[in-house]
C-alpha cells in the first residue's frame, strides 16, 4: 500500500508451504497480532504468524499514526459505558501501554500529546465535561486556545510511525524463533488446525488478531463488529505550517498530524458517506478525497502538493468496544478497535498471549464482561 509511511525498503519472509506444527498460531500481522506473538515468546511458548498480505499492509500499518490513551469514545463517554472504575482502569492501562512504546522504540514514538479540537459550541461544551471529568479523575488534561483552534490537549499522547514499528517488531520476533509468513491468507479455521492456500498449521490454539474484516473471517460477529473504509492523503514536505502534536477535530471524525520531515498526514469525513464506507473495500473514492483536499486547502493552508492517498479498513463494533474472546474451543478473535486500534490493539495481544500461557490478563478480565 502505498502511504506516508511507506519507503519501499521492506523485504519479508515468504509464504507459508507445507505443514507446520506449533504452539500457537497467529493470524493477522499487525499491531496486535504481532503484541501477541511478541508476548507469547516471552513466555516461551513456539508460534506461527501469518498474513494474507505483508505485515502491517491494512490498517496497521496505514493509519494516522496516533497513540492515544483510553478508547475511541472520550473519557468521560467511556465512563457511561465502562462505569467510573473500569474506565479510569483502562485509561491507566493504555497510558502504560504507550509508556512501554516509547521505551522500546523511542525513535519511532514521540511523545508530544494530543489535541482535542471543537468545531462548534456543543463540542466545546462537551470537551469542558471531558475535561472536569479527567481532572476529577487525577488524569492529565489542559484546555487548549491557540493556532489550531480551541479544544483540550491531552499530554501523555503521542505519535509514531505504524509500519516501521510494526516491521521492526516482526523482525525482532524473527530473531526470537519466530515463524512469520506473508502472503498466507487463512482459509480455513478450525480448533488445533489453520489452512492457507499451500499450507497447514496443526497447533494447540489460534489467535485471530483481524481488525477490519473480522466480520468475513467469523460471520459469527457480523451483529456485533461492522468493516469500515478510513481514508486519509499526505502532502510533500511543506514548511507552510508547523503542527506540533496529534489532532483530533469535529468529534474524532477528522484528524491530522505532521512528521519530523515536514509532510502532512490528513485523515476524515467517513460521516459524509456513510453507508458507502460501511465496506470492504480499500479503494479510495472521489467523494471523500475530494473533501480532504478541500480542508486541507481552506482549512489547515496547506497547498503543497499531494503525495499519497489511500485507505484502509477498520472495525466498529456496537459497544465501542473491542472484541476479544474465544469463538471456538482455543481460537481467540480479536479486533473492533473503532479507529483507534494502536495501542488498546496491542494491550488485547498481549493479554491473549497471556491467558494461554495460563497468567492473569486484567485488559481480558475488563473487557470480558462487558462485550
Amino acid at each position: 500500500m502505498n502511504t506516508v509511511w511507506e519507503d519501499h525498503r521492506w523485504t519479508g519472509p515468504s509464504h507459508l508451504r507445507g505443514t507446520k506444527r506449533t504452539d500457537v498460531c497467529v493470524i493477522g500481522l499487525g499491531g496486535s497480532g504481532l503484541s501477541a506473538i511478541d508476548s507469547l515468546l516471552d513466555h516461551g511458548i513456539n508460534v506461527i504468524g501469518i498474513d494474507a498480505s505483508q505485515i502491517a499492509s491494512g490498517a496497521a500499518g496505514a493509519n494516522g499514526g496516533f497513540l492515544l490513551a483510553g478508547t475511541a469514545r472520550f473519557y468521560h463517554q467511556m465512563i457511561s459505558t465502562l462505569g467510573h472504575e473500569r474506565a479510569r482502569q483502562l485509561y491507566l492501562m493504555t497510558l502504560d501501554e504507550i509508556d512501554r512504546m516509547q521505551i522500546e522504540m523511542p525513535d519511532l514514538v514521540r511523545r508530544v500529546g494530543s489535541l482535542r479540537i471543537a468545531m462548534n459550541d456543543a463540542e466545546l461544551a462537551d470537551c469542558e465535561e471531558q475535561y472536569a471529568v479527567m481532572q476529577r479523575d487525577g488524569l492529565l488534561v489542559e484546555y487548549y486556545d491557540d493556532s489550531e483552534g480551541k479544544g483540550l490537549l491531552i499530554p501523555t499522547d503521542a505519535v509514531f510511525n505504524p509500519l516501521a514499528r510494526c516491521r521492526r517488531l516482526a523482525e525482532d520476533c524473527m530473531r526470537r524463533g519466530a515463524q512469520l509468513f506473508e502472503y498466507s491468507a487463512a482459509i480455513d479455521i478450525h480448533t488445533g488446525l489453520v489452512h492457507t492456500e499451500q499450507g497447514i498449521i496443526i497447533c494447540k490454539h489460534i489467535v485471530a488478531a483481524i481488525d477490519g474484516k473480522l466480520d468475513l473471517l467469523f460471520p459469527a460477529l457480523n451483529q456485533r463488529v461492522r468493516t469500515a473504509r478510513l481514508q486519509m492523503l499526505s502532502t510533500v514536505p511543506t514548511t507552510e505550517v508547523h503542527i506540533e502534536r496529534a489532532v483530533y477535530a469535529r468529534w474524532g471524525y477528522e484528524y491530522w498530524q505532521q512528521l519530523l520531515d515536514g509532510r502532512v498526514a490528513l485523515g476524515g469525513f467517513r460521516d459524509h458517506a456513510m453507508e458507502l464506507e460501511w465496506t470492504h473495500s480499500t479503494e479510495t473514492t472521489d467523494l471523500i478525497q475530494n473533501k480532504l483536499t478541500t480542508f486541507l486547502r481552506e482549512h489547515l493552508k496547506v497547498h503543497a502538493t499531494i503525495e499519497h492517498r489511500w485507505a484502509a479498513s477498520v472495525g466498529y463494533t456496537t459497544s465501542g468496544l473491542p472484541i476479544i474472546e474465544e469463538v471456538m474451543p482455543n481460537v481467540w478473535a480479536m479486533g473492533g478497535y473503532n479507529g483507534t486500534g494502536n495501542v488498546i490493539g496491542a494491550l488485547c495481544g498481549c493479554g491473549v498471549a497471556e491467558l494461554i500461557a495460563g497468567k492473569i490478563a486484567p485488559i481480558i478480565s475488563l473487557l470480558r464482561t462487558l462485550t
